[in-house]
């Protein structure tokens, strides 16, 4: 079975999407830059008894991507429990709207972001009354 078990976050700056994703998102970093010889910090997105997964911000090995360009890779999406709120964090720490929030009707709300490093993420509500 192919399950999903990690994610990398490709990152220019990484003091700088440490702070936005932990800011946003209240995820810890442990240095592995010795593991991968280069700067690597895995990220600690939550608890270890709740359903998820952890990843990495890694230095970027090439050009970021480019704005209106379509994604050539994964994009995450983060439950989150409070969309607005959430919303309100990622502007305010640097983060730009790509796809406005949606609902996915009597499921969730749903929308699509850029982190300070240029990168498309997810945020996912759920709300079984949106729509």
């Amino acid at each position: 079975m192919g399950r999903l078990v990690h994610f990398e976050i490709h990152v220019d700056d990484m003091e700088r999407a440490k702070k936005f994703y932990g800011e946003v998102f209240g995820w810890t970093f442990e240095d592995w830059s010795d593991y991968a010889g280069m700067p690597y910090f895995g990220a600690v997105t939550g608890d270890a008894n709740e359903l998820g997964i952890n990843g990495a911000l890694m230095q970027r090995q090439g050009a970021s991507p480019e704005p209106g360009h379509a994604l050539n890779g994964f994009a995450c999406t983060m439950g989150v429990e409070n969309y607005d709120s959430t919303e309100a964090k990622i502007i305010n720490y640097g983060g730009k709207v790509a796809l406005p929030k949606y609902a996915l009707p009597g499921m969730a709300w749903q929308g699509y972001y850029m982190d300070t490093e240029g990168n498309t993420f997810g945020i996912h509500q759920p709300d079984k009354n949106a729509k």
